[in-house]
């Protein structure tokens, strides 16, 4: 086993979409900089980013309930929803400018136009969907949603939702034609071959074993390559953990104060997968349900038309399921090895307080495929069982911290966690992540990059018009952008 040295700027570990992200902005605003990525697999977006492993959705508050809350009075709330479009409309433009330039290429391989729909069944439900888009559709960003109950208006948007279904039921439906689908996994590759021909270096089957802070500041990692079993020791300046679920025992490593009182919990899941060609080809739509009480926010159930490598599939799901690996190709000891004495208060806490999490996971892992296509039923009444597959979706990592009220406090989001220096920063959690990957890494570049991120913003304006600004509050803004990212993008 040999052991090398060797200097450089910045380490990005993990190669999927998030240290994609960084690592193409990074080249943009500081070309000069000298950049190493490590990925334990033989490609890129194969974890968390994977096609499969990714709900695709261009999170965008656009069909997904669980971003409004309904006040007792009937009121909605739609700050969350706001930000996460703003947040989506960040990497739309970032992806347009980088067609625009010709870094990346055929945008149709990455991103496609697909309606996101909201469907709830029940007066109650119904009555909180119309005060949802009521509240909505006030806002530019969401001025072409559109709501019915028609049963024929409906059936002109989702036929198949519609067959055999009783007419005495009260339903209700949204429609928004600026919906999109994304291949993570697409868009990671295309992002990683032009970071290749700037001169990063990709490192493929090189895991990271180890992060110590030097005495100089710097950061010692240490890299194995699995296909010669050497070791390597980088010196960099600057550490992003980008590894998905693997994210969580790496920053443990660092001993840093911010890695403490945080734990990690592993949600895996299972969809349906459909076989027919003629069920895919009458159905797309993104369309979201409602979640059921005591279920994780990820768990909102949605028949979803996907585009993977060209082709049309369509899912439904997802039906949760646990196993205590915290990558889809990690180990079954990743849980345990993640409990250390600084945050095993923190897990415990977590574990007395989600007992209708836990109930409701050894629910989801008691189902039957029966029950599975059952469920299937409340959006596609004539679904048939032949007609579909059950495959396993990505593990995802929910975060465990605790936070000034309580300890122990399960998080449904994406945590960036950095360094006291900014010499190093984390990326934890789960939806909507992938989606809003461009904010979230200007977020990165403000907390570790504070004496140079002034002089970098006439640049990121270039790339992202709207950085800064509320596109919400400014509609002109919104119409002359947005025309420029459907022209790029080629998206409604």
């Amino acid at each position: 086993m040999n052991t090398q040295h060797s200097k450089t700027d910045v380490i990005l570990i993990g190669g999927g979409i998030m240290s994609a992200t960084l690592g193409t902005l990074l080249k943009e605003l500081t070309p000069e900089k000298d950049i190493q990525l490590f990925e334990r697999l033989s490609q890129p977006g194969e974890e968390s980013s994977n096609v499969w492993n990714n709900a695709g959705t261009g999170h965008s508050a656009l069909c997904e309930l669980n971003y409004t809350k309904e006040g007792k009075d009937g009121s909605v709330d739609i700050t969350k929803a706001i930000h996460i479009n703003e947040q989506f409309q960040l990497s739309k433009q970032f992806w347009a400018y980088l067609i625009r330039e010709g870094h990346i290429e055929s945008p149709d391989k990455f991103i496609q136009s697909v309606p996101h729909m909201s469907f709830v069944k029940g007066e109650e439900n119904v009555e909180f969907l119309k005060n949802r888009v009521a509240s909505l559709q006030k806002n530019v960003l969401f001025e072409k949603m559109k709501i019915s109950q028609d049963p024929e208006k409906i059936n002109s948007w989702v036929p198949l939702m519609m067959e055999g279904r009783q007419s005495d039921e009260a339903i209700a439906i949204t429609y928004d034609e600026t919906g999109t689908d994304v291949n993570f996994g697409a868009l990671t590759k295309k992002l990683i071959a032009n970071l290749q021909q700037k001169n990063v270096g990709i490192n493929y089957k090189h895991e990271v074993l180890d992060i110590k802070k030097l005495n100089n500041g710097n950061w010692q990692v240490v890299v194995k390559d699995l296909n010669t079993s050497n070791v390597m020791n980088y010196e960099s300046k600057f550490v992003f953990i980008g590894a998905g679920g693997a994210s969580l025992p790496l920053l443990q490593k660092t001993k840093i104060k911010e890695s403490k009182h945080i734990g990690g919990f592993p949600v895996s899941g299972l969809f349906l997968r459909c076989k027919n060609p003629d069920v895919i080809h009458r159905h797309h739509a993104k369309v979201y349900g409602k979640a059921e009480v005591g279920a994780p926010p990820m768990s909102v159930p949605h028949l979803d038309t996907r585009f993977v490598n060209g082709e049309k599939s369509l899912l439904f799901g997802p039906f949760a399921g646990f196993s205590p690996k915290f990558l889809k190709n990690g180990s079954y000891l990743d849980l345990v090895k993640s409990v250390k004495p600084n945050n095993m208060i923190t897990m415990l806490s977590a574990g007395v307080k989600e007992f209708n999490l836990t109930k409701y996971l050894v629910s989801q892992l008691m189902l039957s495929n029966e029950e599975r296509i059952n469920d299937l039923r409340v959006f596609l009444p004539e679904a048939k069982d032949e007609d579909w597959e059950v495959i396993t979706a990505g593990q995802r990592v929910q975060v465990i911290k605790d936070t000034d009220k309580s300890k122990g406090q399960l998080q449904f989001g994406t945590e960036v966690i950095t360094s006291e220096d900014g010499s190093l920063a984390a990326l934890l959690g789960a939806s909507p992540g992938a989606s809003t990957a461009v904010d979230i890494m200007f977020d990165v570049l403000q907390r570790c990059y504070k004496s140079e991120f002034k002089s970098w913003e006439p640049k990121i304006k270039e790339m992202v018009p709207s950085f800064g600004l509320k596109l919400s509050e400014h509609e002109d803004m919104y119409h002359s952008i947005n025309e420029e990212v459907k022209k790029y993008l080629n998206v409604k």
